[in-house]
């Protein structure tokens, strides 16, 4: 009998006993291809020796050192490998344990500098429905999510959202892409000024948005329009690529495709590639010399955080991310998998819209595809089509609520960086042979 807490207490799960390059091994010996990557964590696989390597040479040095008595070379040597090719601007890194951390330091860290600033009345956080940030309560607030809000409600921070950048689902009809991504982004325009520009903190977005709708991209100009709004009113810009950063979508940094810089940056999931629960914050100079040169302590902290070893191993990710270039094959590769998916479900009766950038993949499925309509919310089809995958071997990530939170659903695909070219078919053949039994 286990004693664990398991996430859903009527499954019964296999023991995972190994793994093997983008593959996890069952206490049976079944190998299943890692098609999710977990949750988009595992970029580098499952037994990459460097990694390891690095693991164990931190562990002969120092395993664990409070920050609030040392700094340790390695999380010296990871901040500065990160903010050496973060966005222009970034200055400074937060070490923490994971993505709600990450985003719950950046709420938090927004608040205090315009208490630094002398600007108290900034409190409010827009974000936009549809969005996901994290479990904590502060970064569930902040999410647009309404099933993941729902039952915690009455504990959450008063939000303000508006709408994603969803163009399959709300470009209208004879609307360009580019004046879709401006009308969507003037949304913020117009809440800032509803709450008025001076009680409004900061704008929480995912570049592109992860778990919630299913690698949903932005078009064209939205976030430079997104970008120029926050400017024009003092408000924060912090941007979430818990998920899609770290060379997911083909660029170090999510955001470096929208040709922006962020004021405040959370990162996780592919920072550690899974061998170590980390996450990270990262602000720009003007946010860190405020706090320096004002109360001088962020009033904020985690025992873990800059944990020697989680620190170590993420150094390791980033030099087979960067100095290996294991990113360079991202974009290429996702092209492949993309050309695969569209060659073999473009013209498939219930997938709407295949999307995404790099190895962060989304395909929408609808019960009908000319008028979009969802398939009803009851068949609970995103959880059959995720224990149909399993059973043929692939793990993908597929959701429910993915249009209001309640209707829709998608397959969410986060393959590791190092797969190859003869993965690709082992992917389309598990969509397809869960396709096939789990569709009405």
């Amino acid at each position: 009998m286990s004693h664990v807490f398991p996430r859903h207490t009527r499954k019964t799960l296999p023991v995972a006993r190994g793994g093997d390059g983008p593959f996890l091994i069952d206490e049976n010996g079944k190998r299943y291809f890692d098609g999710s990557g977990g949750a988009a964590v595992s970029c580098l696989g499952h037994t990459d020796a460097k990694v390891t390597a690095a693991l164990q040479a931190q562990l002969e040095q120092v395993a664990f050192a409070h920050t609030g008595f040392f700094t340790t070379d390695a999380a010296e040597a990871l901040a500065e490998k990160l903010i050496k090719h973060a966005p222009a601007g970034l200055d400074r890194v937060y070490l923490v344990s994971g993505g709600s951390e990450a985003m719950e330091s950046a709420l938090k860290l927004a608040r205090q500098y315009f208490l630094e600033i002398g600007e108290p009345s900034r409190r409010h956080v827009i974000a936009r429905r549809q969005s996901y940030h994290g479990n904590t309560l502060g970064a569930l607030a902040t999410g647009g999510n309404a099933w993941r809000r729902a039952q915690f409600d009455p504990l959450l921070v008063e939000t303000h959202h508006i709408a994603p950048c969803y163009a399959y689902r709300d470009q209208g009809d004879g609307e360009s892409s580019f004046d879709y991504g401006q009308r969507v982004a003037n949304e913020l325009e117009a809440k800032i000024q509803e709450l008025g520009h001076e009680n409004v903190m900061a704008f929480v977005a995912e570049p592109v948005v992860g778990a919630t709708s299913g690698a949903v991209p932005p078009v064209e100009g939205y976030f430079k329009r997104v970008r120029e709004i926050c400017d024009a009113h003092g408000v924060l810009l912090i941007l979430d690529e818990v998920m899609c950063g770290m060379g997911r979508t083909g660029t170090l940094f999510a955001s470096e495709q929208d040709e922006i810089s962020p004021d405040i940056c959370a990162v996780a999931k592919g920072l550690g590639a899974g061998y170590q629960p980390i996450g990270a914050m990262l602000c720009s100079t003007t946010i860190y010399n405020a706090i320096r040169d004002g109360s001088g302590f962020f009033q904020h902290g985690h025992t873990y955080m800059g944990h020697p070893m989680a620190a170590a191993a993420s150094l390791a990710v980033l030099e087979r991310l960067i100095d290996d270039k294991v990113v360079d094959r991202v974009a290429p590769m996702g092209e492949k998998l993309r050309a695969a998916l569209h060659s073999e479900f473009g013209q498939h009766a219930h997938i709407g819209d295949i999307r995404g950038r790099g190895l962060f993949l989304g395909l929408e499925l609808v019960a009908d595809r000319d008028s979009k309509t969802p398939f009803a919310p009851d068949l609970n089809l995103a959880n059959k089509v995720k224990a149909a995958a399993f059973e043929a071997g692939l793990i993908c990530y597929p959701m429910g609520g993915t249009i209001d939170g309640q209707n829709g659903a998608h397959i969410l695909l986060a393959p590791p960086f190092i797969m190859e070219d003869d993965h690709i078919g082992l992917i389309v053949d598990g969509l397809s042979s869960a396709l096939a039994a789990a569709l009405p």
